[in-house]
């Protein structure tokens, strides 16, 4: 009887006999991770289409100018009418054409300038306004709005304010009417007056990326720091600046593009030419100009291309170097 009067030994729980509201932890993971055939079509779509679009208008055309840069050939005609002409492209650029090496070297002084000025400004905005001004909002605003407008836009605005009788410069010192200065017709000046121009568009992008950066650093790394005696200049300099560095190489590399690839200011100033010089101007002049040269054309994109990666990559590699030693 008194074996008759002991409950019934339950079983052991398994994966098919789980108790009433019981959980298996690996069953929740497998049909948590499997998706349906909807999903894995509209994931399969998120992925392709972008894809296939950045192959096809980015790496592509890339990988055809390589190929077009060792020949001669101008745009008429099928792959018949290609000469291949080997480096000779490469050779007559650097030894014979005239305006290369001018155009190389303004492409130098537009990088070096945008690093310098528009950087340093657009920082100096980004701690200022992470410092919770009054007003802040504004200022954020306004100091932007340049970055949504187009290069081309900011082209014909400045190109008004530039101009030598009634603009806006020569108004403001007094020289609108007597010994007027032609900004933008002086082979002297006009490189240093459109790159004010690039730096007021620019200053704008940069203060943004900073200030994202410095939104995202914690503060309790500001506060050891006052805890240790450290003022607000060495504060940011020793402990903020450093955890920016990811931000500090997306800088980078946006004034590296943004310098290398610059065109339509110049363009729609004077066609870069008289003192405006540029890669990307004689890229265009070559390809689609009255001398339709796709082979020098596209041997210059290579050039531009290969200064482009070698600031990139020489940057990267000192900090990637530098983190491997840390």
């Amino acid at each position: 009887m008194a074996v008759l009067d002991q409950p019934p030994a339950t079983a052991p729980a398994t994966a098919d006999t789980a108790a009433p509201g019981q959980r298996w932890p690996g069953r929740g993971r497998r049909r948590a991770t499997s998706l349906s055939r909807a999903d894995q079509l509209v994931l399969g779509l998120m992925l392709g289409v972008p894809t296939v679009l950045h192959v096809a208008l980015v790496w592509l055309p890339t990988l055809a100018s390589v190929v077009l840069s060792f020949s001669e050939w101008n745009g008429i005609g099928g792959i018949e009418d290609i000469q291949w002409v080997g480096l000779d492209n490469y050779v007559d650029i650097v030894s014979r054409y005239p305006r290369f090496w001018p155009a190389v070297q303004h492409n130098l002084v537009w990088l070096f300038f945008l690093l310098v000025l528009p950087t340093a400004f657009g920082l100096l905005l980004a701690v200022l306004l992470d410092r919770k001004l009054r007003f802040g909002r504004f200022y954020q605003t306004s100091f932007y709005l340049p970055m949504v407008l187009s290069l081309a836009l900011v082209g014909f605005i400045w190109q008004m304010m530039y101009q030598p009788d009634n603009g806006l410069i020569n108004n403001l010192i007094g020289r609108a009417e007597a010994n007027q200065i032609n900004w933008l017709g002086n082979p002297d000046l006009n490189l240093y007056a459109v790159l004010v121009a690039a730096g007021w568009r620019h200053a704008g992008y940069v203060m943004l990326l900073f200030l994202a950066g410095l939104k995202a650093v914690d503060p309790a790394l500001k506060e050891a720091a006052a805890l240790d005696g450290a003022n607000a200049w060495q504060a940011f300099w020793r402990v903020v600046f450093p955890v920016l560095k990811p931000v500090n190489i997306v800088v980078l590399v946006v004034t590296v593009i943004e310098a290398l690839r610059a065109f339509d200011i110049v363009y729609v100033i004077n066609k870069g030419r008289n003192g405006l010089e540029l890669v990307s101007v004689l890229i265009t002049d070559n390809v689609i100009g009255e001398s339709s040269r796709i082979g020098w054309g596209s041997a210059l994109a290579v050039i531009l291309l290969i200064i482009s990666l070698g600031f990139i990559i020489t940057y990267l590699f000192q900090v990637f170097r530098r983190e491997e030693r840390a």
